[in-house]
């Protein structure tokens, strides 16, 4: 036998030994032993540390100074590890300990109307959060067989999507498009809508600039929604590890509640700065790096967030979590990385245009493009009756406008569909933070449908329609109406 494996033979019997000593002794004399590490270096959110053999994964160490990190690279010979909490005197040597905990965050009905920070801190000036329990960041999602079909509604108080990319409690909503086109705007749009539905919301802001915080949750407030919504935030100054952790903190604040039989509502804005983080924790521990340097697993650690969002059988009590989480595109590339990933996670996706953007068209939505995969099981039936008559009529006006650029002269008929087609575009304008009610989309679908719209012209249809909202809110219809009594009503107030 080689020298050095007789050596290593030796090193291990030695090791061993060791070990059997220490159980002895621990055993006999009631002593308590405990691993110690040392920082072999320290930077840019990421700790090796020497030492510890028995660390675990996702385990929680505690530094000498006061620091805290999570053991996240296992080597042969040491671990690297994201810091949660960093302090001035952290420097290579400081000593390290195991706590034989995984990270867990604060749950409970006292986070409404908070803000906070992935390790449940609070960041606003209300006071310490008194907890009802707590929860583990990073589980599995639940089986197949916990879980229930996607039944429920849950409205936006969008008319594009409400009536033609419908969105169902437990359902998965990608929302993509460049920046700066109204992808954050639509989804503060859905938590302001929610307000008075029984619907708790979490928003997760992820590497925002803080005038962007500020803003989203003034915006909140203004609106009455931080009332019934959690924020979770990590700025953009915040170190990489909490960037990383902030959806998982968001998504099991959420999963409390559904597991109480709530159901809830979680934004993530937005994942492409969340997958930059990974990327950069991942390439500072030295993980392999793959396609545009993202490690191999960033497809799994994007599915194992979003499958978490169901909507649980009655058995499991029947809650719900919704995601919409946002991903930016460049110059509306949907085919790279990171939005391709989603995609294929998600149950559907509503495109953000940078074209219809620059025309005017608020909210941007790419009607061609956008897609709800299972959305329209829970879509109320009347509704979804009407929609397929408007949407059909939308998409062949899309294809019709093609000629009108060519200057060509069209038939008669032509151009009454076209211009019944930009009717239609204008109705589905709509100013932000103004969500609808279901029975207003009720309304105009069936106005619109019955051609009441036809003979308007375009700068009438706006105080046209504030009229029939007008109406609308005055009867306080039930969108459970016969179609025949919502056309009499719609009939007499557009007469």
């Amino acid at each position: 036998m080689p020298n050095n494996a007789v050596a290593a033979t030796e090193a291990q019997t030695d090791s061993l030994l060791t070990n059997q000593a220490n159980w002895l002794l621990s055993y006999r004399y009631g002593l308590r032993l405990s691993e110690q590490g040392t920082v072999i270096s320290v930077g840019d959110g990421i700790a090796w540390i020497d030492g510890l053999p028995s660390a675990c994964m996702d385990e929680v160490v505690r530094l000498e100074d006061g620091s805290s990190a999570l053991v996240f690279h296992l080597t042969h010979d040491r671990l690297g590890a994201i810091l949660l909490y960093q302090t001035a005197r952290l420097t290579a040597g400081t000593q390290v300990y195991l706590t034989g905990k995984r990270l867990s965050i604060g749950v409970g009905d006292a986070l409404l109307g908070r803000v906070i920070d992935p390790l449940g801190s609070a960041l606003d000036d209300a006071g310490a959060i008194l907890f009802s329990g707590s929860r583990l960041l990073d589980v599995r999602s639940p089986p197949i067989i916990a879980r229930e079909f996607v039944a429920q509604p849950l409205y936006t108080g969008n008319k594009i999507i409400d009536t033609m990319i419908p969105i169902g409690k437990g359902q998965r909503q990608l929302i993509i498009g460049d920046n700066g086109n109204g992808k954050s705007t639509l989804a503060l749009d859905t938590v302001i809508n929610q307000q008075d539905k029984a619907v708790y919301c979490v928003y997760v802001l992820i590497g925002q600039k803080r005038s962007t915080v500020v803003n989203v949750i003034e915006t909140l407030r203004r609106a009455g929604a931080l009332a019934y919504t959690v924020v979770v935030v990590a700025e953009a100054t915040a170190m990489p590890g909490l960037k990383y952790l902030a959806p998982f903190a968001g998504c099991t604040v959420a999963e409390d509640w559904m597991a109480a039989g709530r159901d809830t509502l979680i934004v993530y804005d937005d994942l492409s700065t969340h997958a930059r983080s990974y990327r950069e924790l991942s390439l500072l521990l030295r993980r392999p790096p793959g396609r545009e340097a993202y490690p191999g697993d960033i497809f799994y650690l994007h599915s194992r967030l979003l499958e978490r969002s169901t909507r649980l059988s009655a058995k499991q009590g029947g809650g719900s979590m919704t995601a919409l989480p946002i991903v930016e595109t460049e110059q509306g590339e949907i085919a790279s990385y990171i939005p391709t990933n989603l995609i294929s996670i998600t149950d559907g996706q509503i495109y953000f245009d940078r074209q219809l953007f620059a025309r005017g068209f608020l909210p941007a939505i790419d009607v061609t493009r956008s897609v709800s995969r299972i959305g329209g099981n829970a879509q109320h039936a009347t509704i979804k009756k009407e929609a397929g008559r408007m949407k059909l009529d939308y998409l062949q006006f899309l294809e019709l406008e093609v000629f009108t650029r060519f200057g060509s002269r069209l038939e008669a008929s032509m151009e009454a569909r076209i211009k019944r087609g930009q009717i239609l575009r204008e109705i589905l304008k709509q100013d932000s933070l103004v969500p609808l009610t279901i029975e207003f989309q009720m309304a105009w679908l069936v106005a619109y449908n019955e051609g009441l719209f036809d003979n308007l012209e375009l700068e009438q249809v706006a105080p046209q329609l504030a009229h029939l909202r007008e109406q609308v809110e005055k009867a306080s219809l039930n969108i459970d109406e016969g179609r025949e009594q919502w056309k009499i009503l719609i009939y007499a107030w557009l007469k």
